[in-house]
Parts: structure tokens; C-alpha cells; sequence
């Protein structure tokens, strides 16, 4: 299913990062965006924004992990500006570097929640409005790098490769009503917040990049605009794939760290 332009686009985790990158990719394509984020405070001022610039957005109060507030927002959404056609599920908490044995298990609890389980409520809401209405439509979810291999991030890796392959159970439950569900896969993404902990020392620059087949990391517009390729005509036939948005990190990961070295050092 290709969704038209008039098709009301939500974002959870809209209101920064990925997701208000989404929300500014999907508007300047035409869609009416629903912001779904718990900070107000951006979240209303990207909507109020958006209104002063001609578009059609909304803000909406929404923790992810509650399911019935997901389904009452849901509701609210479609009774305010229509029945969603596009759903991008980008809500997520990130973590510092721990290990199994000494983790916090509230806020592993709470990562669960919020990642994987905020994932599964938004899809279930927004899903439900796209079959009753019978229009089909596209969702995407935000995997990771940290999908397709470990790391010592015992709550947040795990849970995106649940995310992953949550994407193709969805794919394949959802494709008799023309309802297509696809995952991407960012390496570290070049946002604000990364930028800060690179700054405090909790993430180290040159070690990140020594693991990519190119100098450059993704900004959040360069995963929008995947996302964006999956929601449109041009992937009309994809469905259940979880598409890396990596500069070459899985190409490359284990090529750089051989232990023989690499031909050109």
C-alpha cells in the first residue's frame, strides 16, 4: 500500500531527534502529522510551528508504555484530523554501557516498556484505525544497528531486535489489508543528544567511526528520508524488511576490527 499525500501521518517520539525529523519529512510531503511525544513543551511549540507555516499538526500528551492512553489518543487523533495513514513508531529511551549481572532492573523494566512494548501499543491502536477504515497504509519502526547484533546494552539491545522482528510479524498479519510494516536499522545517529554524551566522554567519537565503511554518521533527516522511501510509491512491493541506515557499520564492523589488521594500515 502507498498512502497519498492527504494521509494523516502520526510520529510517536515527534517532538525531537528522529521522530521531529519524521514529523518535518512527512509535513513538507503534504501530510496532516500528529506529534506524539510526553514533552510538551516541544512537542507544542514543532505543532505550533508547523500551523504558522500552512501545515496541518497537532501536538497529543502520549506515554507510549500506557496502553490505554495509547488507544484513547488513538481515538482522539482520528475524531481530530482523520484516520492515520502513515505510523511511524520512533519513541525510545537510550542507555549508557552495562552489564546483565549489575543492571538497574526498574529501568530495564521501564526500557522495555517505552521501547518494545510502547512499540507493540502504537502499532496495535494506529493498526486497528487502518483496518476498520480499509484505506491500508505504512508503518515503520525504529530498529537499530543494536538489531542485528549484541551489545552491552542488556534492555535497549534486545528490545530492538524484538522491534525487528515485531516489523515482519506485522508485515505478515497486516498485508491482507494492504497495510505494509517495515523497520529501519540507524548506527549512531548525529543528534543533539549524542553530540552532548560524546561531549561528557560517555561515547567515544573516534572509536565510533572506525567501525563505519564511511566518515560520516546519518543525521536524523537522513533517517527520515528512508523512512519516507518505505512509505511511498517506490516500495509499494517491501514489507517486513528492516532497512539499515548505517554508513556501511554492518558491512564493516567486523572487517575493521580483524585481527590481522586491514590491507591499507
Amino acid at each position: 500500500m502507498t498512502t497519498s499525500q492527504t494521509a494523516v501521518a502520526v510520529v510517536t517520539g515527534g517532538a525531537r531527534g528522529i521522530g521531529q525529523a519524521c514529523v518535518r519529512k512527512f509535513a513538507a510531503l503534504g501530510h496532516p502529522v500528529a506529534i506524539l511525544d510526553v514533552n510538551r513543551e516541544l512537542g507544542q511549540a514543532l505543532a505550533d510551528e508547523l500551523t504558522a507555516a500552512g501545515v496541518q499538526a497537532r501536538y497529543y500528551d502520549c506515554d507510549v508504555a500506557d496502553a490505554a492512553l495509547v488507544d484513547s489518543v488513538a481515538a482522539q487523533v482520528q475524531q481530530d484530523m482523520g484516520t492515520a495513514g502513515v505510523l511511524v513508531s520512533s519513541a525510545a529511551l537510550i542507555p549508557n554501557t552495562e552489564s546483565v549481572m549489575d543492571m538497574d532492573l526498574v529501568a530495564h523494566d521501564r526500557m522495555w516498556r517505552v521501547n518494545y512494548h510502547g512499540t507493540v501499543h502504537v502499532c496495535r491502536s494506529f493498526g486497528r484505525q487502518m483496518i476498520n477504515a480499509g484505506q491500508g497504509g505504512c508503518m515503520v519502526t525504529l530498529g537499530s544497528i543494536n538489531s542485528a547484533g549484541p551489545m552491552p546494552l542488556p534492555a535497549y539491545n534486545p528490545g530492538k531486535a524484538a522491534i525487528a522482528r515485531l516489523a515482519q510479524l506485522l508485515a505478515a498479519e497486516l498485508g491482507r489489508h494492504h497495510i505494509r510494516v517495515n523497520s529501519v536499522g540507524p548506527t549512531y545517529v548525529m543528534t543533539p543528544q549524542l553530540q552532548a554524551r560524546i561531549d561528557a566522554g560517555q561515547r567515544d567519537l573516534a572509536k565510533i567511526m572506525k567501525l563505519h565503511a564511511i566518515d560520516s554518521l546519518p543525521t536524523p533527516a537522513d533517517v527520515a528520508d528512508a523512512i519516507a522511501f518505505l512509505c511511498s510509491a517506490a516500495a509499494r512491493t517491501i514489507t517486513g524488511v528492516l532497512l539499515p541506515v548505517d554508513s556501511g557499520w554492518g558491512a564493516s564492523a567486523t572487517y575493521m576490527t580483524y585481527a590481522g589488521g586491514v590491507p591499507w594500515e
